[in-house]
């Protein structure tokens, strides 16, 4: 057992690795897309919209295929899914294509958030969860890391960029099929339910029904914050503090290292004192964090605020234990899949709606907007239940719970 929970740890790393350098490749590759097809800055952020749209369809899709043909299936289909249409922008002919083939990458992407956050809920115990969960997660800024080397490599050829980063997908699926065994809670449940087919209906009826709706409004609020936040904050530097580029640059990388402790360093947190708990006070320190940035015009203190701003992002990697607890087995990818990734879906338009704000009251004001949308969040989580060891059992099977622990 052991030995299938550090295979899933590190397989399931690898596969969220490679889903946030799909994600991450393509706003690193913007200019270089748009000069080649002559496309307007609308266009272009359609195509990021595009993406965080097919991400909330996966919501239903990945969560489907998890939780009635297994995890290890439907994170080989999200992986194949996603590096096949990645693939195919080598060869895309317009926009109309390109929109489209984003919007189906976008299925795969969400996917793989929603079977990783399963399997490592169904595989390591309720004492190490937290900061299990949070360490797979944290290969989104680990990602974005290895999406500006792979740019770096590749730009201005953004075609063959996206045709090797499609193509090297291979890896994780290779990984997966090779050492990855089914999650045997699942085996065990799919065994008892025989003939019950798992839609979305499972955890929009009956008593999960406030459970899901509430951790889908506490995602939709914080990743609205997060993707308005981070989208912007370059642009915020560089336009309203007067930020050279190159410090522009160090601020992003600086941001990701603050990210990934903060992942690892929260998850650790989220073990001791509870997921729910750790949650609440990331948001808070996000939503205090981004007035900071608002009125402050010191550059240097400017800058070497990305690393706090980043680590109290922490909050993404501790929902995929937090909201996987939620659910029982039954109908585990299905519920934290819909929560999370509806969330991404809403969110999608937060960049966009930032934008049109800021016109008004600046980026700062916009910033100050989104330090509201996670503190908002907060409340929302303060009406969920609490779930750990060291909280309460969740909404899901009892027995699950004191098995985990």
């Amino acid at each position: 057992m052991r030995s299938t929970q550090w295979i899933v740890l590190g397989g399931c790393f690898l596969a969220y690795l490679f889903d946030a350098l799909e994600i991450v490749l393509l706003s690193l590759s913007l200019p270089a897309i748009r000069h080649d097809m002559g496309l307007s800055a609308t266009q272009a952020g359609l195509l990021a919209t595009a993406t965080l749209l097919g991400i909330g369809v996966s919501s239903v899709a990945g969560g489907y295929v998890a939780d009635n043909f297994g995890r290890k299936k439907a994170l080989i289909a999200s992986l194949l899914i996603f590096g096949v249409f990645t693939a195919a922008l080598a060869v895309v002919p317009n926009f109309a294509v390109f929109l489209l083939l984003r919007f189906l990458a976008g299925i795969g992407l969400g996917a793989v958030w929603s079977v990783v956050s399963a399997y490592v809920v169904e595989t390591w115990p309720s004492r190490h969860r937290g900061r299990a969960a949070a360490f797979v997660i944290s290969a989104f800024p680990a990602g974005g890391a290895l999406a500006a080397v792979v740019s770096g490599q590749f730009l201005p050829d953004w075609r063959s960029m996206f045709l090797f980063a499609g193509t090297a997908v291979a890896v994780p699926v290779l990984v997966v099929l090779v050492f990855f065994r089914e999650s045997a809670d699942w085996v065990a449940h799919k065994a008892q339910r025989t003939g019950h087919v798992v839609t979305v209906r499972d955890v929009l009826d009956g008593s999960l029904r406030r459970t899901t709706l509430l951790g889908t409004l506490m995602a939709a609020l914080a990743l609205t914050g997060y993707w308005g936040a981070t989208t912007w904050l370059p642009t915020y530097l560089t336009a309203e503090r007067g930020l050279p580029a190159s410090d522009v640059a160090l601020f992003v990388t600086i941001l990701n290292i603050g990210m990934f402790l903060g992942y690892n360093g929260f998850g650790m947190v989220a073990d001791r004192i509870g997921r729910r708990r750790t949650i609440i006070f990331t948001l808070l320190g996000v939503a205090l964090t981004l007035p900071v940035y608002a009125f402050t015009t010191h550059q240097a203190s400017l800058l070497w605020l990305g690393p706090l701003f980043g680590a109290f992002t922490a909050f993404f990697g501790i929902f995929g234990s937090y909201l996987g607890e939620l659910f029982p087995t039954r109908a585990r990818a299905t519920g934290a899949g819909f929560c999370f990734n509806v969330g991404r879906g809403i969110s999608a338009f937060a960049p966009f709606g930032l934008a049109g704000l800021a016109g008004v009251v600046g980026f700062s004001g916009g910033l100050l907007v989104c330090a509201g949308f996670f503190a908002l969040a907060v409340l929302a989580t303060l009406s969920l239940p609490r779930t750990g060891a060291r909280e309460a059992e969740p909404v899901g099977d009892r027995r699950e719970v004191e098995a985990g622990a």
